[in-house]
């Protein structure tokens, strides 16, 4: 879900080539989701192999994986672990609302209705664990690091580019702020364009930076009064927050308040609407597990088994592959005929 952040945040356009040589850290699951979401056919299905195995993800990291090491960006993926207890009350709301998506979709296929189909199916998507085990197949036949992480994704990825391990984190959400990541890269696409994921048709996106001590300073907050902001507009631990209390709203209480914010929820009611205390959504983001057990090492290709997970197990076009492969190969080229060039 994210928080609504989008009306308060600062950004900075940047270019692909600006983040040659630079390590990313990529937000798994956030990545897979907007694949499975967005790479569907007109009716609004999923790919999927001769076995019925959905592919929609694998074509999607495929292609993503492909552009990031033709730039030269060093990309490392972090995996999600074990969810915290209060984001429970979240994947029971995102349940139901597939379900209805599901029951809206299967009336749009009697009437026919190819909009609606696309439009319900999309809404439709979960991430399965053979999906993920596909991912990890992938990245390792690419010689890419993966990490896994104790608990949410975005906080051990944000703890990594705090540390100096990697440039910046990269997702679709703003979550990764509440973590205190430093640099938090939105709209990594690489052809300029993105999939409405609810709707029909494409718009323009661009990459943007965010830069942590930027937002602090137009905010005029620290990172407490970040993850309180989050909290008041809604996040996936209190969805929907403050009825009443848009984000502008919200940053002016945060403000009012800064130091004392135990007089501010009791002020805004928090108990009317939420089952757990303030201070209990507060420490998710604050205690977040995190890990010092990975390593940033990227290997070569392993051809044979790329062609293994792509071409074997989920008849991906050979034709495509070793184009792809062969795109690779003349960028390692010049990169090596650079170097030596410098060194002569």
């Amino acid at each position: 879900m994210g928080v609504a952040f989008k009306d308060l945040i600062k950004k900075e356009e940047l270019e692909l080539k600006e983040l040659k040589d630079k390590v990313l850290v990529i937000d798994t699951f956030n990545m897979l989701y907007q694949f499975i979401t967005t790479i569907r056919g007109p009716d609004g299905s999923v790919f999927t192999d001769s076995k019925g195995r959905v592919t929609s993800h694998i074509i999607g990291l495929f292609s993503r994986i492909v552009r990031f090491l033709e730039i030269g960006i060093k990309p490392a993926f972090v995996f999600d672990g074990i969810a915290p207890d209060l984001k429970k009350v979240e994947r029971k709301r995102r349940k139901e609302l597939k379900l209805k998506a599901k029951a809206k979709y299967e009336i749009a296929v009697k009437e026919k209705d190819m909009e609606s189909m696309k439009k319900f199916a999309s809404r439709t998507s979960r991430l399965t664990q053979d999906m993920i085990d596909d991912a990890k197949d992938l990245l390792e036949a690419f010689g890419i690091p993966i990490i896994q992480a104790p608990s949410e994704g975005e906080s051990q990825a944000a703890y990594m580019v705090s540390k100096g391990d990697a440039y910046a984190s990269v997702s679709q959400d703003y979550d990764s702020l509440l973590f205190g990541c430093t640099i938090l890269i939105h709209n990594l696409s690489i052809a300029g364009k993105r999939k409405k994921i609810h709707g029909i048709g494409y718009k323009t996106v661009k990459p943007e930076k965010i830069f942590f001590s930027d937002v602090m300073n137009e905010l005029g907050i620290d990172q407490d009064g970040l993850i309180v902001l989050g909290m008041l507009v809604g996040t996936d631990y209190n969805i929907g927050g403050i009825k009443g209390i848009g984000p502008k709203n919200a940053l002016k209480n945060v403000k009012q308040y800064q130091g004392n914010y135990d007089e501010m929820f009791k002020n805004l009611k928090w108990d009317d609407f939420f089952d757990v205390t303030w201070q209990e959504v507060f420490n998710v983001f604050k205690k977040m597990p995190v890990s010092d057990d990975y390593e940033l090492k990227w290997d070569p290709i392993d051809k044979e088994k790329l062609r293994k997970v792509l071409i074997e197990k989920h008849e991906f076009s050979e034709e495509r592959v070793n184009s792809s492969l062969e795109r690779l190969k003349k960028h390692d080229d010049k990169k090596k005929q650079k170097s030596l060039g410098d060194f002569m």
